[in-house]
């Protein structure tokens, strides 16, 4: 699938729910689904900076695409990752570089974050972009 066909079916499951308390809770159940990173690679360098919790990510290049792997200290950040990590994971680089994010805010998540946490979804999705940018100058 491609990163907009992926976003739009987040979409669409975002749209069955009729509140946000629901948005919420699906969002943490996502975050539980999350296939957690490698303890090896929970380190300082693969923090993102600005989120209020911990969020490691890591990505791989495996057969052209990278593959993202992630976990966060906070459940709602967990879910948050998880969101962004099945949009952009196993993905070419320039695809994700190229994709755009309008996504979030069709579903409206940023405007139902905190401003700490707002602020950590924007580096969330620069610090994905910024390993397929790593990856597409290795190419």
């Amino acid at each position: 699938m491609t990163i907009q066909e992926i976003q739009n079916e987040i979409v669409n499951e975002f749209s069955m729910f009729d509140d946000w308390m629901q948005r919420y809770e699906y969002i943490i159940d996502l975050g539980k689904a999350l296939p957690l990173i490698e303890e090896k690679y929970k380190t300082e360098e693969n923090i993102i900076k600005g989120c209020q919790s911990k969020v490691w990510v890591h990505g791989e290049e495996e057969n052209g695409k990278i593959v993202f792997t992630a976990d966060s200290d906070a459940i709602l950040t967990k879910g948050i990752i998880a969101i962004l990590i099945r949009a952009f994971s196993n993905q070419k680089p320039e695809a994700i570089l190229e994709a755009n994010t309008d996504f979030i805010d069709e579903i409206g998540l940023k405007e139902h974050l905190s401003p700490t946490r707002a602020n950590g979804l924007v580096s969330m999705i620069k610090q994905l972009k910024m390993y397929a940018l790593a990856y597409n100058a290795k190419k």
